[in-house]
């Protein structure tokens, strides 16, 4: 393998792994963030702290061990839970992230202002309607941005799930600086593929952004124009 053509093949099977678990991460990490949240404004006790207890363990515990749990400790007695490494990718990292998007939806939600709420009630909407006509779509706005970062990182965490014998693009770069020994081509590359990727992420939040936020300001302007 004396020339770079050779390596770039290799490093992009490595890239389709980390994306297939990077995308299933993300589309985990949001139904759990979303789940978690409306847990935590639940009217009973037990469902709160359950809810609570979630986002507190995986946000204080580290992802590495984690993953380490989920697949070296599940298998064992009394869980005995067998999980393929792509599953336990997918888990780890959807738990994980989803707790911390938890903690942005709920901010989010928060900063709505109060006579938002007030206006709904005033005009005798069904708390559902409330919630999806009023409310999510200005928290969202608040929420984009720090969910861009937050996937972002779910995009870098994924190079830990090499360590769980899955062949994503950090365990494709090791592989070959082993058997090459062109270290500064081959990280080289890694870096500029992750790096593009990122960008990837950023270009479609961005695009989400500018719609939630059109989509508001219309909403905004026609009550006026039809007063």
């Amino acid at each position: 393998m004396s020339d770079l053509n050779e390596l770039l093949p290799l490093l992009m099977k490595g890239t389709l792994v980390t994306i297939e678990i990077a995308v299933c991460s993300i589309l985990l990490a949001i139904v759990m963030a979303g789940f978690a949240t409306t847990l935590r404004a639940a009217p009973y006790r037990i469902v709160r702290w359950t809810a609570n207890a979630y986002v507190e363990i995986f946000r204080g515990t580290s992802l590495l061990v984690q993953l380490f749990w989920f697949f070296f400790v599940l298998p064992l007695p009394p869980f005995n839970v067998h999980l393929t490494p792509f599953t336990v990718a997918i888990v780890g990292l959807g738990l994980h992230y989803g707790a911390y998007g938890s903690e942005i939806l709920r901010g989010a939600l928060r900063s709505v202002p109060g006579g938002q709420f007030e206006a709904a009630l005033a005009l005798n909407m069904p708390p559902a309607a409330r919630m999806r006509r009023i409310v999510l779509p200005q928290a969202m706005i608040n929420a984009l941005p720090p969910a861009t970062n937050l996937m972002i990182e779910l995009l870098k965490g994924t190079s830990l799930v090499s360590l769980i014998t899955l062949s994503d693009l950090t365990f494709r770069a090791r592989q070959l600086d082993e058997s090459t020994f062109k270290t500064a081509e081959i990280f080289g590359l890694t870096l500029l593929i992750y790096f593009v990727l990122a960008q990837v992420i950023v270009a479609v939040m961005r695009y989400f952004e500018r719609r939630v936020s059109g989509h508001v300001a219309v909403r905004r302007v026609v009550p006026r124009a039809a007063s």
